[in-house]
């Protein structure tokens, strides 16, 4: 029995995203199974916050966000200090 790797890359269809793919596909071997996950189904957002994904393209291997997806999106400490939200 062969066993395949899951590949999920989760993909707002932007040219980012695109070419994340089109990585993710060139680097692929036969044992990878590549699905594309479209992030305007809310069945995809709730796999992705289950992940723990914060930004997007990312990229989830066998169940596991991919470490050069993860710690990345917004944070709002940061908008603050950049002066968000504070008067000129």
């Amino acid at each position: 029995m062969t066993t395949k790797r899951k590949v999920e890359v989760f993909s707002a269809g932007c040219a980012v995203c695109e070419e994340a793919l089109q990585l993710v596909r060139k680097l692929a071997c036969p044992s990878c199974d590549v699905t594309v996950l479209d992030m305007k189904s809310i069945e995809v957002v709730k796999r992705a916050k289950a992940l723990g994904i914060r930004s997007i393209p990312a990229v989830a291997i066998d169940g596991k966000l991919a470490d050069c997806c993860a710690g990345r999106g917004i944070d709002e400490k940061k908008l603050r200090t950049a002066g968000l939200g504070v008067t000129i």
